[in-house]
């Protein structure tokens, strides 16, 4: 009894923690591309870069969890983005801080592909869907609440400060994990290692989406050489994956596809992705809108305005769990994303200004549709595979968030470029935006050009918006086909 709860802490904090980081050093990219002299590129590689990592690799180690055991490449996780976010908080260039970044991130993707199938090993059925809720909540609410840190350290103590807080906790997580965790899932030491498998995926993966983020943020051109080859290659790579796994890696395959034969897994998997790309913006859009020409919130006010989300995840995702222990995961992940639907509509109706009670029912809304929807069916998911696929499950599933939060953001940029010049993008991510109108603009014509910019900007966070309430919709479908039927051990 005592042994659960100290796995279930200690892999809440591992998940938190390394999703933290996906979004605590969006507010302060602006002072980073300012202290560092950073170019546009260098700027967008510190933060996709960690994502792009993270979700390329983060299937493959959960596979390897499988084999060499899930809490020791748990651990080592930990100890790995603990010296990751040391070498990052001491960086001095941009390009070292991409590096170190890097280094988080195969952390990070330790973490991630781990905690989940640790907890499912250790937590009987019934009750799962607590347990599993708490630890999917916090990778949503550490990229929620990433922001709100981000701009406190920020702004009182400068941007070598996000950096600084993993760096305590992560030392107490990894010696806590190393003494404290046992291994109890089914470790199959018999299997080979599909290289040829791991390595094809990885590389397929990142190339693809690092061609989508690359080409939607108006780094390289749609039409360019740079953008074929990424699409070409990341595809044909993919597809040389799923060779591999049939035919050539068949008798020890990183990647099992006869999980996609279960409804429950499928059903759930699919609703995660649409899920994740649905909100996947949501954090950077709401940024921009609160720190720009019209709000003129800093870092720290666009934080706290973000407040409701974080509260109602905490709230939510732990209630969630226990209510689908008891009744099932497809009407209540339904009702999750009805939730968070209608708040995204609620944001249509943003004008250039809004007060925190403006913001308050929609942003609460959509928090506690994610808490709501990711508690049971992070569940479902876990319980609809036996116990020595559970690595790759739970691989599966986060790989989806990272892949779908990917997506998120090349279709915002892709919106944002149809209605806004690329120039004002640029502005927007680096910050100086007063400036750089006041260089391109006669005093006169300021005013109007920053209502031409302010306008545009609402226009394309309101398609956003309503896109991302249409996935959200959308997922109902994969949720309501999931089998009842689950696999037990």
């Amino acid at each position: 009894m005592k042994y659960k709860w100290i796995v279930l802490s200690n892999t809440t904090i591992g998940t938190l923690m390394a999703s933290l980081d996906t979004n605590i050093i969006i507010v302060a990219l602006p002072v980073i591309a300012s202290e560092l002299h950073t170019s546009l590129l260098t700027t967008l590689w510190t933060a996709l870069g960690y994502w792009l990592v993270t979700a390329s690799v983060l299937l493959n180690f959960g596979r390897l969890a499988d084999i060499f055991g899930r809490v020791r490449l748990y651990n080592l996780g930990f100890a790995i983005f603990t010296v990751g976010s040391a070498l990052s908080s001491i960086s001095q260039t941009g390009e070292q801080l991409v590096m170190f970044r890097i280094i988080q991130a195969f952390g990070a993707a330790f973490l991630f592909s781990n905690s989940a199938a640790i907890l499912t090993d250790v937590f009987p059925e019934n009750e799962r869907g607590k347990a599993l809720g708490l630890n999917q909540v916090a990778i949503v609410l550490g990229s929620v609440l990433g922001l709100v840190f981000g701009g406190f350290l920020t702004s009182y103590l400068g941007w070598r400060s996000v950096f600084w807080i993993n760096i305590p906790i992560g030392i107490i997580g990894t010696v806590w994990s190393y003494t404290k965790l046992k291994e109890l899932g089914t470790i199959r030491k018999g299997d080979k290692i599909d290289w040829l498998g791991n390595v094809t995926f990885a590389a397929g993966l990142f190339i693809l989406l690092a061609g989508i983020t690359f080409t939607s943020s108006g780094i390289i051109s749609s039409n360019s050489i740079q953008f074929y080859l990424a699409i070409v290659g990341g595809i044909s790579l993919l597809v040389l994956f799923v060779f591999i796994e049939k035919y050539i890696s068949k008798d020890y395959p990183m990647f099992h596809f006869s999980l996609f034969k279960v409804r429950a897994f499928v059903g759930g998997n699919i609703a995660t992705l649409l899920n994740s790309i649905a909100r996947g913006d949501f954090t950077l859009i709401m940024a921009f809108y609160l720190q720009g020409p019209s709000m003129k919130l800093s870092p720290l006010e666009a934080g706290i305005y973000l407040i409701p989300v974080s509260g109602a995840l905490a709230i939510c995702g732990p209630i969630s769990g226990w209510l689908s222990d008891r009744y099932g995961s497809r009407v209540i992940s339904t009702i999750g994303l009805i939730l968070s639907a209608i708040g995204f509509l609620m944001l249509m109706k943003l004008e250039a200004t809004a007060s925190f009670i403006d913001l308050l029912s929609p942003l609460f809304l959509i928090g506690a549709g994610m808490g709501v929807f990711a508690s049971p069916n992070r569940a479902s998911i876990m319980n609809s595979v036996k116990s020595f696929s559970r690595g790759v499950a739970a691989g599966t599933s986060t790989t989806l968030i990272l892949i779908g939060r990917t997506l998120s953001l090349g279709i915002a940029f892709l919106i944002m470029a149809g209605i806004m010049p690329i120039q004002q993008i640029k502005t927007i991510i680096l910050g100086d935006t007063a400036a750089t109108l006041a260089t391109t603009t006669t005093t006169a014509a300021t005013s109007a050009t920053t209502q031409l910019i302010i306008g545009k900007f609402l226009i394309s966070m309101h398609m956003i918006f309503l896109i991302s309430a249409i996935f959200m919709l959308v997922a109902i479908l994969p949720v309501m086909i999931k089998n009842k039927i689950v696999i037990s051990n």
